[in-house]
C-alpha cells in the first residue's frame, strides 16, 4: 500500500502542474497572454456568484499571500471587481467582470473538451468516482494529521 500511496502523491503533484500547462496552452490558443494559468483557475473557481476572499482560503484552494497577490493583479487588469461587504466591512466581496466571465467560459469549455477526450479514451464515470473517493480519503487523512497530529 505504501508504494501505491506514494505513486498517488507524486501523481497528484504532477497532475496539478500539468493541468496548469494545459490551461497556459489554452490561454495562448485564445490569444490571452495577459494572465497566467493560476489566475485563470482562480477566476473559474470564483464562479458565477460573489465570493469573499476568506471563503477561497477556507475552501482550501489558495494560501493567503498567493490569493491576495493574484486578486490584486486580476482587479488591476479588469478581470475582477471588489467591494466591501455591507454586513461585515472587514470582508471584501469579489465578482467577475465581463472579462473575468470570458476567461471562466474559456476554462469551462476546456473542461468539457477534456472530459469528452477522457470518455473517448475509455475513462468511465465509475472510474472517476473511485479516484475521487480515494483522493478525498487521502485529503481527510492529511487534514486530520494537520489538525490532530500523529496520534
Amino acid at each position: 500500500m505504501l508504494e501505491e500511496y506514494s505513486n498517488i502523491v507524486q501523481l497528484v503533484e504532477r497532475l496539478h502542474r500539468h493541468f496548469l500547462d494545459v490551461l497556459r496552452t489554452e490561454l495562448r490558443r485564445v490569444g490571452n497572454e495577459e494572465i497566467n494559468a493560476v489566475q485563470a483557475l482562480l477566476l473559474f473557481n470564483i464562479g458565477e456568484d460573489d465570493v469573499v476572499i476568506r471563503d477561497l482560503r477556507d475552501r482550501g484552494y489558495y494560501h493567503g499571500s498567493n490569493v491576495s497577490y493574484n486578486i490584486k493583479k486580476l482587479t488591476e487588469m479588469g478581470y475582477l471587481s471588489q467591494e466591501r461587504s455591507p454586513h461585515d466591512r472587514r470582508a471584501t466581496r469579489l465578482q467577475l467582470t465581463d472579462r473575468g466571465f470570458e476567461i471562466r467560459r474559456v476554462v469551462a469549455e476546456l473542461q468539457s473538451v477534456l472530459v469528452e477526450r477522457l470518455g473517448r479514451n475509455g475513462v468511465t464515470v465509475e472510474m472517476l468516482r473511485g479516484g475521487s473517493k480515494a483522493l478525498e480519503q487521502i485529503e481527510r487523512t492529511w487534514t486530520d494529521y494537520v489538525r490532530y497530529g500523529r496520534d
